[in-house]
């Protein structure tokens, strides 16, 4: 297990942490060790700063897990830029909104992906540039000598309403934030974590920064089916596998070798909580796998774990506080909740996010001064969730407060959807609800009013518009929509009756 070092180093130095001999990464195109991915980053890092970008600069990257995808946080971080990482899964429309929003002045992507752009969907400032033109090797640029505070990243993530919002993350909030993970995780120089969930998630981000924390081996993976990631778990010798229910779901499904399932001594989840029936089939299939379950948010990052010890007993519990974080349950006075008691999730100390981009309106709905009860004290983030604090210490997750779709993995805006089916004419109101679904944890159902003959146009055209993560899985057409008092769509009666 490694010290929990409390210093935030800029993040970039994160390359000296492993043996310089010892296998970073690992991928097809052969094994990148510490010295090669120190070296990588700083002729990455130095590429950037030769563009003069002014300190604190946007640069995008809208990549699948490609090298350059991997070090790209620490390179951008060491030129004095800001990373905004882009879900390669996503389409123009989504893009175009994050590059505008995040004033990019560089993208970095692929010729494919580039060119599904049109021109007014790239800032003016923002200058495309393709991967393959980045230069991986050469002159070098040293380790940053940034503040703690700087800022480093902006992860997008989707909120209840609206559209994606950036939210900020210092060297310190990345920093510690790998240290903590690596920490409770007990990862090992040994270890090597198959990566397959996006860089663009702060979960994504932390299978490459808490290995590299450890100075263990990820090896990043993009998917298709199942069997790619059992492919990749013999292929790479997988030990750690991070993942969200719905791939646990198929993952249990598949057909494993049982010497291949053995390979794993730690899995972990986040994205939705896993149920009592499979927590006991991963326990099964995978008898030498240490299981942790996970909550966070993107505003604080990682928040809570359950010690393994405990998964079998609770497994419908959330754990208690990672290191460095306080979680508190707060009743709506602002005062500590009993034992018991549902109440407010509440997060405080070094990981909590230096808020939401260029958008103070919406800081004040997340971001306020802490409890007077908090330890650590500061601004805290205010999460929205109802959860419980059992006698014994352990949080239980209660609902969502919010109205947030969460399918797949994917934490889903349903004003987005609804603003995405609308923008056709097919439909002239739209509501869009999350259902329970037993693979995807909840399906997309949007109820329209409009003539059901326009579905098929609908759906052609949202097949363009959306990823396939934000497609509807079924329509209900209505000649109009129920309203509250408020004038409001009534989405309580609206989720009653498509789930009745």
């Amino acid at each position: 297990m490694i010290a929990l070092d409390p210093t935030p180093w800029p993040i970039d130095t994160l390359t000296a942490r492993g043996r310089p001999d010892h296998v970073a990464l690992i991928d097809r195109a052969g094994a990148l060790d510490y010295a090669g991915l120190e070296a990588m980053v700083g002729a990455v890092a130095a590429w950037l700063h030769s563009h003069g970008l002014p300190p604190g600069a946007r640069v995008a990257t809208w990549l699948p897990k490609t090298r350059l995808a991997c070090v790209m946080p620490l390179a951008a971080a060491r030129a004095g830029l800001v990373h905004v990482p882009i879900n390669p899964l996503l389409k123009r429309a989504q893009v175009a909104h994050i590059l505008a929003d995040s004033g990019a002045q560089l993208l970095v992507t692929q010729a494919g992906r580039a060119g599904t752009l049109l021109p007014d969907d790239v800032p003016q400032d923002c200058p495309i540039v393709a991967e393959g033109l980045v230069p991986v090797a050469g002159d070098v640029m040293p380790p940053s000598s940034a503040a703690h505070d700087d800022l480093a990243a902006i992860l997008y993530t989707s909120g209840s309403t609206g559209r994606p919002k950036g939210v900020m993350l210092s060297h310190a909030n990345l920093w510690l934030g790998a240290i903590s993970v690596a920490h409770y995780l007990k990862l090992e120089p040994a270890d090597r974590v198959l990566a397959v969930l996006p860089l663009s998630f702060d979960y994504g981000q932390s299978q490459l920064l808490s290995t590299w924390a450890a100075g263990a081996s990820v090896a990043p993976l993009d998917y298709l089916t199942p069997r790619d990631v059992i492919k990749g778990v013999e292929r790479f010798a997988a030990t750690t596998l991070a993942g969200v229910p719905p791939l646990w779901i198929q993952l249990l499904e598949a057909t494993w070798l049982p010497e291949t399932a053995a390979r794993l001594r730690r899995l972990t989840n986040s994205g939705g909580a896993l149920t009592p029936a499979m927590v006991r089939s991963l326990r099964t299939l995978f008898p030498h796998a240490d299981l942790y379950a996970m909550y966070g948010i993107t505003e604080a990052f990682r928040s809570t774990y359950l010690d393994p010890a405990l998964i079998d007993s609770h497994s419908e519990s959330i754990g208690k506080a990672i290191p460095f974080a306080e979680v508190m349950v707060v009743r709506p006075d602002g005062t500590r909740a009993s034992a018991e008691e549902a109440g407010e999730l509440v997060h405080a100390g070094p990981l909590v996010s230096q808020g939401y981009w260029r958008d103070p309106a919406r800081m004040p709905e997340r971001f306020r001064a802490a409890p007077a009860h908090s330890v650590l004290g500061g601004t805290a983030v205010y999460s929205g969730d109802i959860a419980v604090e059992g006698a014994d210490g352990l949080l239980r997750f209660v609902a969502r407060a919010d109205e947030m779709i969460k399918s797949a993995g994917n934490r889903i805006s349903p004003t987005e959807v609804e603003e995405a089916v609308l923008a056709g004419g097919e439909a002239s109101e739209a509501v869009a609800l999350g259902v329970p679904d037993a693979r995807l944890g909840q399906a997309i159902i949007v109820v329209v009013a409009g003539d059901q003959a326009n579905e098929a146009a609908l759906r052609e055209r949202l097949r363009r518009d959306l990823p396939g993560f934000m497609q509807p899985a079924r329509y209900e057409w209505r000649a109009s929509l129920p309203r509250n008092a408020n004038g409001k769509f009534d989405r309580a009666g609206l989720r009653a009756e498509v789930t009745s």
